[in-house]
This record gives C-alpha cells, sequence and structure tokens, in this order.
C-alpha cells in the first residue's frame, strides 16, 4: 500500500465575465464552494498549457463573448492505495461525486512517502503513553 499525490483537470465554464483574471478567481471560487467542507483537503488553481508557436507557458484559460473556459488542476493525496491508476481512480471518484457532469483528466500521480494519517494518530497514542509512563 502506497501513498500517492494525484492531480486531475477539470474544465470549468464561467459565465458573464468580463477578464480573463475574474474567470480564473470567479472558477476557483466556485469549486472550491462545492467541495467545501467534505472536501477543503483538495488543492485548487488554474493550470498553464504551452503556447504551440513558442512554447510559453500561459494560463489555461480561453474567453470568448464574455464566457471563458478555464482549465482547473485539483490536487490530492490519497493514502493506502495499492497502486498509482487505484489512487487516480479514487481521486477522481472522489471528486467526480462533487463535481457531476464535469469531466476529470488525470495529469499526475505521484507517490510520496510518509505515514498516512491513521497511521499518525496511532503514533502519537503510542508516544503519549510512553511519555505517561
Amino acid at each position: 500500500m502506497g501513498n500517492y499525490r494525484v492531480t486531475l483537470e477539470a474544465a470549468w465554464l464561467v459565465k458573464d465575465v468580463e477578464s480573463v483574471d475574474d474567470a480564473m478567481n470567479i472558477a476557483i471560487s466556485e469549486i472550491g464552494k462545492l467541495l467545501n467542507p467534505d472536501l477543503n483537503f483538495v488543492d485548487i488553481e488554474v493550470g498553464t498549457t504551452s503556447c504551440p508557436a513558442c512554447g510559453e507557458a500561459f494560463d489555461s484559460v480561453f474567453m470568448a463573448a464574455g464566457t471563458a473556459l478555464v482549465g482547473v488542476l485539483l490536487e490530492m493525496k490519497v493514502y493506502d492505495a495499492q497502486s498509482e491508476e487505484h489512487a487516480a481512480r479514487i481521486a477522481k471518484s472522489t471528486i467526480g461525486k462533487v463535481l457531476k457532469n464535469t469531466p476529470l483528466n488525470v495529469v499526475e500521480v505521484e507517490e510520496f512517502g510518509g505515514p498516512s494519517p491513521k497511521e499518525t494518530k496511532e503514533t502519537r497514542e503510542k508516544i503519549k503513553q510512553k511519555v505517561k509512563k
């Protein structure tokens, strides 16, 4: 069992917006409202896209006629998953339940070390018991 940091990409539509900055802020705010308080551990940020001509990265926002399509990255940690694929399925399922009808693509799955929150709690309890003795 491993611990993984899973990054998903979603496309979020923002209507009646005047600027790219407003579109990014509104997209993050709307997604944040949907995810909180139950999924407040999911990090939300605007993604980047590479320019096909020069290769330079820019914010992943396309705006036309007062409507913007914002590429948003959603990152969460998955503990005790059997594999990278299993971690990705868990993340997509967890976030997908809240962001219904929003396509989610896996961008990256990265294994990280360290104990799961459950193991950390158990370790703290053991340390407390040793200190009391």
